[in-house]
């Protein structure tokens, strides 16, 4: 499989997902939009885009003119019938494309919270082998309406809208899964003026104590790759 991936700042990385290529044996291509590599790919070019997180949001334009151009990709590759998996930001931009609505959250989630599936999450064959609450990590302050033909796949107590598929190619994920703790710690470094008390915001210390979670995580990711990869 043919995989692309958008990066939109250097300390936001594919991690576990460039693990779980390797392992697979499937082709890595990518589109560094902080190196100024502006150029994102033509649809008939990949099997599967992965649009990753970033501090800035969906309707920074002005300042991120790439945003424009990233959200049509996005739109191009839904309509083509690729695989779109989008993360944090991703999944914004995702469902901004689609024609949700992005916004700020009522809450600022960062750290590692609970998550709990849908009733149509349960169900949904790419989610079928996720637990019905299970713990990932955070870090955002917005969130999204689902967009039209959207299936609503999982919540948490500080963000209803965490997860969203369209169809079976097309995944959201307000949450990360293939964060380690070398790239929290980055995160964490890169964006501390984030961490601010809030109901759903944890310490530093709580946020590297990610060691019950991380690698439950990682497997949860990778069935999800390989389910997603099994989409025809």
């Amino acid at each position: 499989m043919r995989i692309h991936y958008v990066q939109h700042v250097p300390f936001e990385t594919p991690e576990l997902i460039l693990n779980w290529a390797a392992t697979r044996g499937h082709a890595v291509r990518s589109t560094l939009l902080y190196q100024q590599q502006q150029q994102l790919p033509m649809a008939e070019e990949y099997d599967l885009l992965v649009v990753m997180g970033g501090p800035m949001g969906t309707k920074d334009e002005a300042e991120f003119p790439f945003l424009i151009q990233e959200k049509r990709c996005i739109a191009e590759a839904v309509a083509a019938g690729k695989r779109v998996l989008g993360i944090c930001l991703g999944a914004q931009l995702i469902a901004e494309a689609l024609g949700g609505q992005v916004y700020h959250n009522e809450h600022k989630e960062i750290g590692w919270h609970p998550l709990q599936l849908t009733a149509e999450g349960k169900s949904h064959p790419l989610f079928s082998h996720f637990p019905a609450s299970f713990t990932a990590f955070h870090w955002h302050g917005d969130t999204f309406s689902l967009p039209p033909q959207a299936t609503w796949i999982a919540s948490s107590d500080g963000c209803a809208h965490q997860a969203f598929t369209v169809g079976n190619r097309v995944v959201g994920l307000q949450f990360h899964l293939e964060s380690t703790p070398a790239s929290i710690r980055e995160l964490a470094e890169q964006c501390e003026k984030d961490i601010t008390p809030g109901a759903y915001v944890q310490t530093k210390d709580e946020l590297f104590a990610s060691s019950p979670y991380a690698s439950h995580c990682q497997e949860l990711l990778f069935m999800l790759l390989d389910k997603l990869e099994q989409e025809n």
